[in-house]
C-alpha cells in the first residue's frame, strides 16, 4: 500500500522522466534544425551556382562573335511597316502593247494581289516577254537576299576556290558541298567563300555579271541598282555577309533577270528590251552586252540550282508544276522594315526556256518560298496554255546575233 511519501517519489521520478525527455527532443530539434540549416546553406550554394552558371549563359547568349569581333546580339520581334497584299490593280501604269500576251495573263494571273513584280525573259534574246507592276520591276531595287549566292557560286568555280564537290567545313562535324549549300541556301558556306575570294575578286565577278550597271537598253524609267565600292565593315559582317545575304548591295528584277537568262543560254550576257510597240516587237534585234566566260562552270552550279527546286528552299515551284525541269534559287531577308522574297529561275523545257523573276514586299507572309510558289503558277500557265512550243526557236548562243557593246 503507497504512503503519501511513495507518492511523492513517484511524482519525482515523473517529473524528471519528462524533464529528460523534454531535454532529449530539444537536442534533436536542435541537431534537426542544425542538420537542416546545414542542408539548406549547400542547397542554396548549388542553386547559386546553377543561377550563377544560367546568368553567365545568358550573359554569353547576347553577343555573337563575327570575323572576331564581338557584337551584341539583338533580341527582338521585327515590326513589318509594309503591307503582303495590295487592294488596287498593280498593272494601270503598264505599258503592255508589245509583250507576249500569254506570258503576261499568266504572270498576271500567278502574282495576284501579292505586292510585287513578276518579270519574263527569252534568255536567247533578252527579249522581255511580260513585266507586270512596272513601276516596282524599274525601280532603285532591293537587297538580294540569298539570290546574290548565285553570282558568289560563279566567281568561286571561275576561280577555282571550289567544284561542285568540294566539301566546306562548316563545323566540327558538319560540311557541305555546292550542290547542298545552294538547295538549302546556307550562309556560312557562302560567307566561307567570300572571305576566301576576298572583297576585289567578288565585286569584280559581281560587275561583270551586270550588278551595279542598267540591265536595260533604253528602258524608260529603269534605276539603277547599287554594288558598293568598298567591304561591308567587318564588325557588320564584312564580304562574307556580302555574299551570303547581299548586305549593302542593291539589285533590280532586271539585274537578276539578266544573270539568269545568262546562266540559261550558256554566258551571253544581254541587254534587255522591252518593246513598247508591235513595229518594235517586228524589228527587234538581240543586244550583246558581254560574253560571260561560265559556260564551262555553268554545269558545275546548274545542279544545286536544280535542287533548289527538287527539295530544297524553292520546292514550292512543284506544288503547281512539275512537267519541266526548272532552275532557280530563292532569296529572304528584311531591311528597314520591309521584308523582301526573291525567286530568280528558268524552265529548261525541250521546246525552249523562258526565264522567270519573281520580287516580293511585304510584311511576315512575304518570303523566298512565296516567291517560288508564284513561279511555279506561272509556269503551270504558260504550260496549260502551250506557250513554250508555240515559242520554240532555234538555239541561239549569242556568238552571231546582236551588237556587242
Amino acid at each position: 500500500m503507497f504512503t503519501r511519501k511513495d507518492s511523492f517519489v513517484v511524482l519525482v521520478v515523473l517529473v524528471l522522466a519528462v524533464a529528460l525527455q523534454s531535454l532529449s527532443a530539444g537536442a534533436a530539434t536542435v541537431s534537426t534544425k542544425k542538420s537542416a540549416k546545414s542542408k539548406s546553406v549547400t542547397e542554396n550554394a548549388n542553386t547559386q551556382k546553377k543561377i550563377s552558371g544560367k546568368r553567365r549563359h545568358r550573359r554569353a547568349s547576347r553577343y555573337v562573335w563575327v570575323n572576331g569581333h564581338r557584337l551584341r546580339r539583338n533580341r527582338y520581334a521585327e515590326r513589318y511597316v509594309s503591307s503582303s497584299f495590295v487592294n488596287e490593280d498593280q498593272t494601270l501604269s503598264d505599258i503592255t502593247v508589245g509583250e507576249d500576251p500569254v506570258a503576261r495573263a499568266a504572270a498576271i494571273e500567278a502574282l495576284g494581289n501579292h505586292n510585287g513584280t513578276v518579270v519574263a525573259i527569252d534568255p536567247n534574246s533578252g527579249r522581255i516577254l511580260a513585266m507586270v507592276n512596272q513601276k516596282m520591276a524599274l525601280a532603285e531595287g532591293a537587297e538580294p537576299c540569298s539570290t546574290i549566292k548565285v553570282a558568289v557560286a560563279l566567281a568561286a568555280l571561275s576561280e577555282n576556290v571550289i567544284t561542285k564537290d568540294t566539301k566546306i567545313e562548316l563545323g566540327r562535324r558538319t560540311k557541305m558541298d555546292l550542290t547542298q549549300a545552294l538547295a538549302h541556301s546556307n550562309n556560312p558556306y557562302f560567307e566561307a567563300l567570300g572571305r576566301r575570294m576576298g572583297f576585289e575578286k567578288v565585286s569584280y565577278y559581281a560587275h561583270q555579271f551586270g550588278l551595279g550597271e542598267l540591265a536595260g537598253w533604253n528602258i524608260e524609267g529603269e534605276h539603277l541598282g547599287v554594288y558598293p565600292n568598298e567591304e561591308l565593315n567587318p564588325r557588320l559582317g564584312g564580304v562574307g555577309k556580302m555574299c551570303s545575304f547581299g548586305e549593302s548591295i542593291s539589285m533590280t528584277p532586271l539585274q537578276l533577270g539578266a544573270l539568269v537568262s545568262a546562266i540559261a543560254n550558256g554566258g551571253t550576257l544581254y541587254y534587255l528590251q522591252h518593246p513598247r510597240t508591235a513595229e518594235e516587237v517586228t524589228n527587234f534585234e538581240p543586244r550583246v552586252k558581254r560574253y560571260l566566260d561560265i559556260g564551262p562552270v555553268i554545269p558545275e552550279i546548274s545542279p544545286g540550282m536544280t535542287a533548289a527546286v527538287q527539295y530544297g528552299t524553292a520546292q514550292s515551284v512543284r506544288w503547281t508544276f512539275t512537267e519541266e525541269q526548272v532552275l532557280g534559287k530563292t532569296g529572304t531577308c528584311s531591311n528597314n522594315g520591309i521584308r523582301f522574297g526573291w525567286f530568280a529561275s528558268f524552265a529548261n523545257t525541250s521546246q525552249g526556256k523562258v526565264a522567270v523573276v519573281v520580287f516580293l514586299e511585304g510584311g511576315r507572309p512575304t518570303f523566298g518560298p512565296k516567291a517560288a510558289e508564284i513561279a511555279g503558277r506561272m509556269y503551270r500557265n504558260l504550260y496549260d496554255h502551250s506557250f513554250f512550243v508555240k515559242t520554240a526557236t532555234p538555239e541561239r548562243t549569242g556568238q552571231n546575233v546582236g551588237v556587242s557593246q
